[in-house]
């Protein structure tokens, strides 16, 4: 009896953690703040255990739905107020400008001069004298902005035209043909039909199919073929 308890608690603590991780909003791991990390990491130690928790689960249970209305209420009111945004997830810190070095920003955001040089590497800045301002995010990631003569070369500044790229439908996934997608990209089945047939290629032999807003079908056919080498070693 008190396997199955665990299993029930278990299943139902899952079901709450995704029903309380959707309220506090869809992150990316890199772009949680300090403060979403610690939510986070608290809700799910509650959630653990909870599911071993046999005798009152539904005090953990309690203490999650607390976590998830207060970050809830959180993100509420950074979006409602500056200066509780500020308060609760910091503000951008001024690292380097006009070729200039902050010590004092770079302190401030807990950097020392090895890590800055390492991020500038990472975001293609060997050089530092291209970079006209750098700007410690609250998320803790270094925005770089180069100066006008150091950045790449865009179609303005050559006041030319490039063509609009068009984006591609997935319309067969593992030999399974989804029509609603076909139908999306304008096409039918007895289009596509006809392609694989001049191209003599059968459904069940397509890993993918992607088709783009113009009308051209990408075919992929099922491969097998391993890379015994690390090509990228």
């Amino acid at each position: 009896m008190e396997y199955f308890k665990i299993v029930l608690t278990s299943l139902f603590s899952l079901f709450a953690l995704f029903v309380l991780t959707k309220m506090t909003g869809n992150k990316q791991m890199s772009e949680l703040t300090m403060f979403d990390y610690i939510i986070g990491i608290s809700i799910g130690s509650i959630a653990a255990e909870m599911a071993t928790e046999l005798e009152k689960p539904i005090f953990p249970l309690i203490a999650m739905v607390i976590y998830a209305v207060v970050a809830f209420g959180i993100s509420i009111a950074c979006s409602k107020s500056i200066k509780v945004r500020r308060l609760i997830f910091g503000k951008s810190i001024i690292l380097m400008q006009n070729g200039k070095i902050f010590r004092k920003g770079l302190k401030k955001g807990r950097l020392d001069l090895n890590e800055f040089l390492v991020q500038c590497r990472l975001n293609g800045f060997f050089d530092l004298s291209a970079v006209n301002m750098a700007v410690l995010e609250p998320s803790g990631k270094i925005s770089f902005l180069p100066f006008p003569d150091k950045r790449p070369l865009t179609a303005a500044d050559t006041k030319t035209v490039p063509q609009k790229d068009e984006y591609f439908t997935n319309v067969i996934m593992d030999g399974r043909i989804y029509d609603k997608n076909l139908k999306a990209a304008g096409k039918d089945i007895s289009w596509l039909k006809n392609e694989l047939s001049s191209r003599g290629v059968k459904t069940a032999e397509i890993f993918l199919a992607t088709l783009s807003t113009d009308g051209v079908l990408n075919i992929f056919k099922n491969n097998d073929f391993v890379q015994d080498n690390d090509i990228f070693e």
